[in-house]
C-alpha cells in the first residue's frame, strides 16, 4: 500500500459514505442537478443489497414506485420504469400487474443504475471527481476549520479487499448512509463461531442454504419478514412428512404487517416530522409499540406458509413442523461437536423446555451501524439527546456546534428521532431530495407540503421543514 495520502483536486459539494439504496438514490437524483459535484464512497467492490435474502419469489414490502427517484422526480432517467424500458420489459410488466416487485429485480435495477452512473462520463484514474466510488473505504471524517471543509480520509481497496493506497477528499457536506448490520442477541452468541455447525444469520441464508437443507433438523428463530421467508423456503424444499422444522419467536404471535392504507401513512413525511417534534421519552415509547408497522410479516407470506402446511397435511397428515410464538431463548450452546441446544421459556405458560437441533437460522434483525468511530474527530461538536444519540433536524442534518459550517446528513440512521419511516425505502427518494435541497440552499426538488390524509397531532405543520 502506498503510504502517502493523496489529496483530490477541488472540494466536493457532497461526499456520501456508503452505497446502499439510500445513498444510491442520492447519487441518482444528484446526477440531475447541474453543477453539483458529488461522490459516493463504498468499500465493497460493487453494489450489494441483502444478497443472502434474494430468495426466489420474495418481494419488496413497498410498491415499485418506491424506487430510487420516482417519489421525488418521476421524470428521472433512473426510475424503475426507465429500467424496464431499457430491458424491453415494459409491456410484460404492464400485463403482469405487479405492484410489488421481486427483490432480485429490485437488486438488478439498482445495479443498472450503478452501471449507468458509472458510464455517465465520470473521470477515471485516482481522482475522486464525482459519481460512485466502489472500493473506497472511508476511514475518518473531520472538520477543517481553516478551509471550512470536511476532510474525508479513505483507503482504496483492490478486488480482494486489500489496501492499495490512502486518499483524502474535501467536501462541503457529508451524507452518512452506512446502513445496518446483522444483530445477534447476547443469549444466542454462544452458538456462533463453530464452522462445523450451520448457525447463520438470515442475512447470509442463501450462501448456506444447501448445508441447511442437508441438516437433519433446522430451527428458525425470529418472526419478522426474513424469518418467515427463510422458514417458507426451507419448508418448500424439505421432504413431505419429514420436514423436521421448528419456527420460534418470542413475539406473542406470528403477526401480520399493518398494511391498511391509513396505517401506511405512518411512512409519510408528515408523520416523520410529527414524530420528530415529540418529546424524546414519548418517541422511545412509541417505537417500542410500533413493531407491527415494520417488523411483522406481510399477509401474503403468512398465507403462503399456511397454504404449504395445509397442502402437506392433505397429502401426508400433519407435517413434522413446530411453529410456536411466545417463546424466548434463555440460554443456547453447542452440544458436542455436531448438535445445538436451546433452552426455551414460554412467557404465558411460565414453562421451560430444551430443544436439540442440528442447525439454526437467526432471523434476529439488524441494528443501525454506529457512526461514532467514523466521526470520532467530530465527537465534541455533535449535539446529542439524553440517551447520547445524535440530534437530527427536520432536514436530516445532524445538529453540530456552530463552529462547523458544513453539514453532516443522515440516511437510515435516525429512527430514534424520525420514527419507523427512517429505514423505509418508500421515503428514500424524498429524504435524498430534501438533503440535496439543503445542500443546494434552494428547492431543487419540489417537496409536498402535505402527503397524508391523517392529521398527526392537533396542530398540523408543513411536512418539509429544515428546523
Amino acid at each position: 500500500m502506498t503510504g502517502a495520502v493523496r489529496e483530490t483536486e477541488g472540494p466536493l459539494d457532497v461526499a456520501a459514505v456508503g452505497c446502499g439504496p439510500f445513498n444510491l438514490s442520492l447519487g441518482a437524483l444528484a446526477d440531475g442537478v447541474p453543477g453539483l459535484r458529488w461522490a459516493v464512497f463504498e468499500q465493497q467492490g460493487s453494489f450489494s443489497w441483502h444478497p443472502g435474502l434474494l430468495v426466489d419469489g420474495a418481494t419488496l414490502q413497498v410498491p415499485f414506485l418506491a424506487d430510487l427517484v420516482s417519489l421525488a422526480d418521476p421524470g428521472s432517467r433512473w426510475s424503475f420504469l426507465s429500467f424496464l424500458r431499457a430491458k424491453e420489459r415494459l409491456f410484460p410488466f404492464y400485463f403482469a400487474e405487479r405492484f410489488h416487485i421481486e427483490r432480485v429485480e429490485y437488486d438488478a435495477y439498482c445495479r443498472w443504475v450503478c452501471e449507468g452512473l458509472a458510464a455517465a462520463g465520470e473521470p477515471t484514474g485516482d481522482e475522486v471527481g464525482g459519481g460512485l466510488r466502489f472500493g473506497h473505504q472511508v476511514d475518518a471524517v473531520r472538520w477543517n476549520g481553516d478551509r471550512e471543509l470536511f476532510e474525508v480520509d479513505f483507503t482504496r481497496l483492490d478486488g480482494s479487499g486489500e489496501a492499495l493506497a490512502l486518499g483524502r477528499a474535501y467536501a462541503r457536506n457529508v451524507v452518512l448512509g452506512i446502513g445496518t448490520a446483522p444483530h445477534v442477541p447476547e443469549v444466542l452468541r454462544p452458538l456462533m463461531g463453530a464452522p462445523s455447525l450451520p448457525v447463520v444469520h438470515s442475512a447470509e441464508y442463501l450462501s448456506h442454504r444447501e448445508r441447511l437443507l442437508a441438516a437433519g433438523h433446522v430451527t428458525v428463530v425470529g418472526s419478522g419478514q426474513s424469518g418467515a421467508e427463510v422458514f417458507l423456503d426451507l419448508l418448500r424444499a424439505r421432504p413431505v412428512g419429514r420436514e423436521r422444522l421448528h419456527w420460534l419467536t418470542r413475539s406473542a404471535a406470528f403477526a401480520p404487517m399493518e398494511y391498511s392504507k391509513l396505517g401506511l401513512e405512518h411512512f409519510t413525511p408528515d408523520y416523520m416530522q410529527y414524530f420528530r417534534r415529540l418529546p424524546e421519552r414519548v418517541r422511545d415509547e412509541l417505537l417500542s409499540r410500533q413493531w407491527q408497522l415494520h417488523k411483522a410479516v406481510d399477509h401474503g407470506t403468512l398465507a403462503a406458509v399456511h397454504d404449504e402446511l395445509y397442502g402437506r397435511a392433505v397429502r401426508c397428515g400433519w407435517p413434522d413442523v413446530v411453529v410456536t410464538p411466545g417463546v424466548a431463548v434463555r440460554t443456547a450452546g453447542r452440544l458436542g461437536s455436531s448438535r445445538l441446544e436451546l433452552h426455551l421459556e414460554h412467557a404465558e405458560q411460565g414453562e421451560r423446555s430444551r430443544l436439540v437441533t442440528d442447525a439454526v437460522v437467526l432471523a434476529t434483525g439488524y441494528r443501525e451501524r454506529p457512526a461514532d468511530r467514523l466521526l470520532a474527530a467530530l465527537g465534541p461538536q455533535v449535539e446529542r439527546d439524553a440517551a447520547g444519540r445524535p440530534l437530527v433536524d427536520g432536514g436530516f442534518r445532524m445538529v453540530l456546534d456552530r463552529s462547523v459550517s458544513g453539514g453532516v446528513f443522515v440516511q437510515n440512521g435516525e429512527r430514534h428521532s424520525h420514527g419507523v419511516g427512517a429505514p423505509d425505502l418508500g421515503l428514500g427518494a424524498y429524504r435524498s431530495a430534501a438533503i440535496l435541497n439543503g445542500v443546494s440552499g434552494k428547492e431543487v426538488f419540489p417537496l409536498p407540503g402535505r402527503a397524508a390524509f391523517t392529521s398527526f397531532g392537533l396542530r398540523r405543520r408543513s411536512a418539509w421543514s429544515g428546523g
